[in-house]
């Protein structure tokens, strides 16, 4: 997958999250849950294209393995929005489906990264 069909993907993930957060119930919880998701869902985008910026390869892989983080993250959080019952598990399953795809690309890129030297991070895209 390219860098740009990765990116759209994540941008699309975010805004989704986004427009799910806006119709969460208000509540104490939901507000917490809901802060922390937005966060997390939202800067893999952002970390990705900070991807490209990087110094070097070894920097790459590192803002890889903060969008690794990030993912995981997300994933933890839409998991206890859905296991508390705040909002309805037909709307967070999909996003979950799609956190957790976005995690497989990212970890398979680390890994194929680690296994080939690098001359320049913006040749690299998975």
């Amino acid at each position: 997958m390219n860098k740009e069909i990765l990116l759209r993907r994540m941008k699309l993930f975010a805004l989704r999250v986004i427009r799910m957060i806006d119709k969460m119930p208000a509540s104490n919880s939901s507000r917490v849950i809901g802060s922390q998701i937005l966060r997390s869902a939202t800067s893999i985008g952002a970390n990705y294209v900070a991807c490209y910026r990087a110094k070097s390869s070894r920097d790459f892989i590192n803002k890889l393995k903060i969008i690794e983080e990030e993912t995981a993250e997300t994933i933890f959080w839409l998991e206890l929005l859905d296991e508390s019952g705040i909002f309805e598990t037909n709307k967070i399953t999909p996003l979950r489906t799609e956190a957790n795809e976005i995690l497989s690309i990212i970890v398979a890129s680390i890994k194929t990264i680690k296994n080939k030297p690098l001359t320049s991070p913006s040749r690299t895209t998975k």
